[in-house]
């Protein structure tokens, strides 16, 4: 029986991403991890923007936008996702587009490998995270970032996954139907796909709002990925700023490859406010 062959996987679709991807590689390869990295990346990013995440050792495989109708393409397009179910809790970028998510799914093609954790390119690994590869599929933290009501809903920026082209071609399937709404894209889609997904302890994807809406669970010890949710960290006008400095600058010091804090002598939100 052939060893069992483990990728990370990330995707970016503008070069904007491609600044969150080569600071999450960065950080992958701190912990030492013999996964393969793989990026995603659709037409929209720039050659230039992909050079850095060569020199990082990633694999990268160019990918297209799923085969999806037009009926589909025009519900979920930003201007028509966000009419419809508008964020309140905070601001999506200029350069995010909901149709990008969809792309995410990609991953089953991946057959080459046995097991797969999806993070999302707005992400840094603090801890080796290998052993999530052992996780079932489905596996997701829960959407936690202003009140344990969110344990009930997924977040799709870290989870478990096994390729298979059978899967992709039964997602692609259930994906497009008549009238069908995926009011948060991706996530809610992968919810009722794997309705008795694994839940993940937050810990495996600390959403950074938690920061300031809820610091009693912040803890440096445990958290393993630190998800950049809502406004990114290298956004110039970032209207957060302010609240979650710590967070920003940490992601900066991956980006640029510089020594990093001792997490162990972080303060923590209560402390930093």
């Amino acid at each position: 029986m052939s060893e069992p062959r483990y990728a990370y996987v990330t995707l970016i679709t503008n070069d904007d991403y491609a600044k969150g991807a080569k600071a999450l590689a960065t950080s992958l390869r701190r912990t030492a991890t013999p996964a393969v990295i793989v990026v995603l990346h659709t037409a929209g990013v720039d050659q230039a923007s992909l050079a850095p995440l060569l020199k990082l050792d990633c694999r990268l495989v160019p990918v297209e936008h799923l085969p999806l109708s037009a009926e589909f393409n025009e519900r979920h397009a930003r201007s028509n996702l966000h009419a419809a179910a508008p964020f309140t809790k905070g601001r999506k970028p200029a350069f995010h587009s909901p149709l990008d998510n969809f792309c995410k799914l990609r991953l089953w093609q991946l057959t080459e490998y046995t097991s797969c954790v999806f993070i999302d390119a707005d992400a840094i690994v603090l801890h080796n995270i290998d052993k999530l590869f052992r996780y079932p599929e489905f596996s997701a933290a829960p959407n936690v970032y202003e009140s344990l009501e969110d344990f009930q809903r997924l977040n799709s920026g870290v989870f478990v996954a096994q390729p298979s082209e059978d899967t992709f071609q039964r997602m692609l399937e259930r994906l497009d139907q008549p009238g069908v709404f995926w009011n948060r894209t991706d996530q809610t889609f992968l919810q009722e796909f794997f309705p008795d997904w694994h839940g993940l302890p937050i810990y495996f994807n600390m959403l950074q709002y938690v920061w300031f809406t809820m610091p009693q669970l912040w803890d440096w010890h445990s958290i393993s990925v630190l998800h950049y949710q809502y406004e990114k960290p290298w956004e110039t006008n970032h209207p957060k700023v302010d609240k979650l400095r710590p967070l920003i600058d940490l992601w900066h010091a991956f980006y640029a490859g510089d020594d990093l804090p001792d997490l162990s002598t972080m303060a923590n939100p209560e402390e930093a406010a």
